[in-house]
């Protein structure tokens, strides 16, 4: 009660009336990074950042918007980092192809390895 009364963000501790709009705002904190401590989401964080955040996320879906245009505008706003649901882009498509790349390097060593062994 207390934290509400001087926060400056209004829903940082408060819900929405809504419990489907809540749902989606909880849905959407859970996929969030809280930029101050780096391991947590916003929604389990107490830092101060991620009740502003909390708080926007509360506001935005109340006012009827999209949980990823939210996702996108804090991705833009701060960077990839604070979602813990990475994108494909340009940047980083190679985080997504080299383990993949590598994966099939190892199949293949594998393979010409155990074909040598078996004709010994």
């Amino acid at each position: 009660m207390a934290q509400e009364e001087q926060s400056t963000a209004p829903y940082a501790y408060r819900q929405l009336d809504d419990p489907a709009k809540e749902q989606a705002a909880q849905a959407l904190m859970v996929s969030l990074r809280c930029l101050q401590c780096q391991s947590q989401s916003i929604a389990d964080s107490d830092a101060p950042i991620a009740g502003s955040m909390r708080s926007l996320v509360r506001e935005r879906i109340a006012a009827g918007e999209d949980p990823e245009a939210i996702r996108a505008w804090l991705v833009e706003r701060y960077g990839d980092y604070v979602s813990y649901a990475p994108r494909v882009t340009t940047l980083t498509w190679p985080l997504f192809a080299v383990p993949l790349a590598l994966l099939a390097l190892a199949g293949l060593l594998l393979r010409g390895r155990f074909r040598k062994g078996g004709q010994a």
